[in-house]
């Protein structure tokens, strides 16, 4: 990245430094899946007349400026350069295993610091799920999936009736972890309880970024640091009725029931692979979304800086949350799992230790610099087994000129752990997909637990009395 003397647009995030770095590089892969093959004549106009205009971000480039500080500069776009339309081999069937190899190989791939750092892949051959497939891959510098499914939304229409907005599936609005209450005696004891967890959370997340590791395992293999690491996407679909029955049964929140699962499922691959490491420590970063807004807001909403209210960029921590051993007779019952989650999770996202781990970070970078801050992200991600992040889509099937969008999920490709595992709500189904690290991870095998670990889930929730 050369430095320039011209005028710059803005500051880039200290987030963003830290997801483009020399220690890290992240990327988010969103996958659209159509109905019916999908007609790239309009490609050029919707990139320029619908795309760009969403954030400057899109028509920026990451520099350096005669002081050394990151800013994004606005540059002129050669869309051309960003379009890509593989060509497979011939295939009397789908397509399925040329398009995951494909997805593999441009996972791996870093984009050009010298362009706009976004770029789409147009796959026009059938698979088992799609007619055809749209990738868009983007640097996670440019925002985080909070920011790029409202832009998602702004980009695409309602299939039934696109003067409608879309609905999203009701949630509770997050409360500001900051927010504070009436001091009253009452209280006492719940803040004396909070103080303890803050203290206890905070000193575990800051040894876990820096000293203390996952055990080897067969979702982390400890393998040698490179840039980006090999990975294949696989994913698998659930009816989010059979998830809302699970969490009526147990009197959980829905994300509560998926991280059970998801927990439950991973201890159930890694006792296929080694009983021994169902013992085995292994902890999961589940992000939290820090925005206290309900909902997504307008691209307008996001970008606007008034009273500094802008949501557009990269505002999520990472909370550490231990995943149950199987070995433990506590959860011969897989609803345990779930009921762990609900507990860890609440726990934690009601003490300080996330905020104040964002102010250790920002003291890392004040007296460090930004690529010292970046690399302690890095050994946080690095030293844990897996990342979990969720998104919430509507309600409603969209659509993309007239292209009717079957499926969608997303994958976050980059980090150094051997699983990621991504979240994906969308007409009425929910899309679970993992980045598992090539030739270690069984990609077959660690689909069918986590299908194994929503039936047994759901048979052990039927034997609740209503």
């Amino acid at each position: 990245m050369e430095n320039f003397d011209e005028e710059v647009e803005e500051p880039v995030s200290p987030t963003g430094q830290y997801l483009n770095s020399s220690a890290l590089c992240v990327y988010i892969l969103g996958v659209l899946e159509f109905e019916i093959p999908f007609d790239d004549c309009q490609t050029l106009s919707l990139l320029h007349d619908v795309f760009l205009p969403i954030n400057t971000r899109f028509s920026s480039i990451m520099i350096r400026d005669k002081n050394g500080e990151r800013k994004w500069k606005k540059v002129e776009v050669k869309l051309e350069e960003h379009i890509n339309v593989p060509i497979f081999p011939t295939c009397n069937s789908f397509y399925d295993e040329y398009l995951d190899e494909y997805m593999s190989t441009i996972a791996m791939e870093h984009l050009p610091q010298h362009r706009p750092l976004w770029e789409i892949h147009i796959i026009k051959y059938p698979t088992t799920n799609a007619a055809g497939t749209l990738i868009f891959k983007l640097h996670h510098a440019l925002g985080d999936g909070y920011s790029l499914m409202g832009a998602l939304l702004s980009c695409l229409q309602r299939a039934d009736d696109p003067s409608l907005p879309f609905t999203l599936p009701s949630s509770q609005r997050l409360k500001s972890i900051f927010k504070t209450k009436a001091l009253s005696f009452k209280r006492l004891p719940s803040i004396f309880s909070s103080a303890f967890h803050t203290i206890s959370d905070f000193g575990w997340s800051t040894l876990k970024s820096s000293l203390l590791e996952d055990d080897q395992t067969p979702i982390r293999s400890r393998a040698e640091d490179i840039k980006l690491r090999h990975v294949t996407i696989s994913n698998v679909s659930f009816s989010m009725d059979h998830i809302k029955e699970v969490k009526s049964k147990l009197g959980v929140g829905i994300n509560d029931v998926i991280s059970g699962l998801i927990f439950f499922g991973i201890r159930l691959y890694m006792q296929e692979i080694n009983m021994e490491s169902s013992k085995a420590h292994s902890t999961a970063l589940v992000l939290l979304n820090t925005r206290n807004i309900g909902g997504y807001k307008s691209v307008k909403e996001m970008v606007d800086k008034t009273n500094n209210v802008a949501a557009w960029g990269n505002r999520f921590a990472f909370l550490h949350v231990p995943i149950p051993e199987l070995s433990d007779a506590k959860f011969a019952n897989p609803l345990e799992f779930i009921w762990e989650a609900h507990k860890e999770i609440t726990r934690k996202k009601n003490s300080l230790a996330t905020p104040l781990t964002g102010m250790l970070l920002d003291m890392v970078k004040k007296l460090r610099g930004p690529e010292a801050a970046a690399r302690y992200v890095y050994s946080t991600l690095r030293n844990s087994s897996t990342t979990i992040s969720n998104i919430i889509g509507p309600v409603e099937q969209m659509a993309l000129v007239n292209h009717p969008v079957k499926g969608l999920y997303f994958m976050v490709v980059g980090p150094p752990e051997s699983l990621t595992i991504t979240i994906m709500s969308y007409m009425g189904k929910l899309r679970i997909a993992f980045g598992l690290e090539k030739d270690f991870i069984d990609k077959q095998k660690f689909k069918s637990c986590m299908e194994n670990s929503l039936e047994m889930i759901i048979m052990a929730a039927k034997k609740i009395s209503a």
